[in-house]
């Protein structure tokens, strides 16, 4: 008789879902799920606004990533526009998107996963957390406070405030950057640099002892995707999008971001309430890809920053073709901020960075338009359709977390099948689960938007629905 495992809720995530692992008759793994068990609803609620309302409705999905939300919101704005967003607001969207790649990076490296990586996945729960962080190594604990900060102030400096700054806006930002702003953040610079550099040290550092982490977290050949300049670089704000094989071949030419619905499709399961992006001409689930630090660094042909190309160059000499285990995008998100680090210091050092012209001002001229960014957690899509007044009709969301839902589920599936056996979980097993899933860093706030708070937690059911073990974090 086979047996099912549930894990609810897992915890050191934005959100709240379940795990539910299947066993066979002789009790080995035969399936696992990823429920979400929140209900999206946003896209509904905003038909009938003004499309010039989006980007600050949308920036309230979430509190950890409103700008990603809210300048991929604009551009999709700017598109029902029709006008041509002025250079330097161009730039100062730029700014303003390294403080929030640093700020949330930080968060889910520092807060969510140091507490693994410092003190094992073997650690006593009740030290393995941020106050056992801070007790064992306060240094570490410090710095991952700091760069934090140092994002939320980037963000503040820019747009008012740190949290939902309704600064970005159709045709381009609502303010100029004030002159002693640019120079306090230009202030902030070196100790960011240090504190990145010390950190990515300690990480390399310590890759040797996670061997079977690396090579159990969701380590198997996948597409993967992201933006690219027009030199193939790394690129958060335009550009176009790139799908990768797990060879490293180009699967067709980079693509304008407004064609995504001729190469992405989605499926619902009836399990969860969290969408299944996949890559359309192979089909579902055979589509699977990957988006998000790890996957960005895998298809750009470099990041374009001097000190972020020496981490990617030794990034991929990881393995031969495309880093496929994804603990590694906790290394990816530390190269990530220091990316951000230097092209912050790039833009602030521009004169236009300063210059009052940051808005086009008119009214819809279209009738549809669609807003791409890379959010820290991968690909976020806006796609809204008006009428003639301007009200939205109809709008998509395909959110980070979604891109990444197929992926996370067939490595739960992995992980599972290495560390459970019989029919009892264990804290070893239940760890290692949820850091599969912490490594994708999943916002479920973001990707569904809760009507109810559920506790996560991981059951073990026989073929007839009755729990044989469950186990709440």
């Amino acid at each position: 008789m086979s047996h099912t495992i549930q894990i609810k809720p897992i915890t050191r995530i934005e959100g709240h879902g379940k795990v539910t692992v299947t066993l066979d008759d002789s009790g080995l793994v035969s399936d696992a799920k990823f429920h979400v068990t929140q209900f999206r609803g946003f896209e509904k609620f905003c038909e009938g606004r003004p499309f010039y309302e989006m980007p600050s409705l949308v920036e309230r999905i979430c509190g950890i990533c409103p700008v990603s939300h809210s300048i991929a919101s604009a551009k999709a704005c700017d598109s029902i526009l029709g006008v041509r967003v002025p250079t330097p607001a161009k730039k100062l969207r730029r700014l303003l998107n390294c403080g929030t790649f640093i700020q949330s990076h930080a968060l889910s490296f520092f807060h969510l996963s140091a507490p693994d990586l410092a003190l094992g996945f073997n650690a006593d729960p009740a030290e393995r957390n941020i106050v056992g962080l801070l007790k064992s190594y306060p240094a570490l604990a410090m710095d991952g406070i700091q760069l934090r900060k140092i994002g939320q102030q980037i963000i503040e400096s820019c747009a008012g405030k740190r949290i939902h700054p309704a600064w970005v806006v159709p045709g381009g930002v609502n303010n100029p950057l004030p002159e002693e702003n640019r120079d306090f953040l230009l202030s902030l610079i070196p100790e960011g640099y240090k504190i990145i550099r010390r950190t990515l040290d300690w990480f390399k550092g310590l890759l040797d002892n996670y061997r079977e982490e690396i090579r159990t977290f969701a380590n198997f050949p996948t597409l993967f995707t992201g933006l690219v300049n027009s030199e193939g670089n790394l690129e958060h704000i335009e550009g176009k999008q790139r799908f990768l094989d797990s060879k490293g071949l180009l699967i067709h030419e980079d693509f304008d971001t407004d064609k995504y619905q001729e190469y992405l499709a989605e499926y619902t399961e009836h399990w969860s309430y969290l969408k299944s992006p996949y890559f359309k001409s192979l089909g579902y689930p055979d589509g699977i890809y990957r988006s998000g630090p790890a996957a960005r660094l895998n298809v750009c042909d470099s990041c374009g920053t001097p000190q972020a190309d020496q981490e990617w160059a030794e990034f991929k000499g990881l393995e031969r073709g495309p880093v496929l285990s994804s603990f590694y995008n906790h290394y990816a998100r530390l190269i990530e901020i220091l990316f951000s680090l230097e092209l912050m210091e790039y833009l602030l050092k521009d004169a236009e960075i300063l210059s009052s012209h940051v808005r086009s001002i008119a009214r819809n001229n279209e009738f549809e338009g669609v807003g791409v960014v890379e959010a820290p957690r991968g690909l976020l899509i806006h796609h809204y359709k008006v009428d003639e007044q301007g009200l939205i009709t109809w709008a998509n969301m395909i959110v980070a977390t979604g891109h990444n839902n197929l992926a996370i589920n067939r490595g739960i599936l992995q992980v599972a099948r290495r560390f459970i056996r019989g029919d009892k979980i264990t804290e070893e097993a239940m760890n290692r689960i949820e850091g599969l899933i912490r490594s994708f860093d999943p916002c479920l706030s973001c990707s569904t938007h809760a009507i109810w708070s559920p506790k996560f937690r991981v059951d073990i059911l026989s073929p007839d629905g009755t729990i044989l073990d469950s186990m709440i974090s």
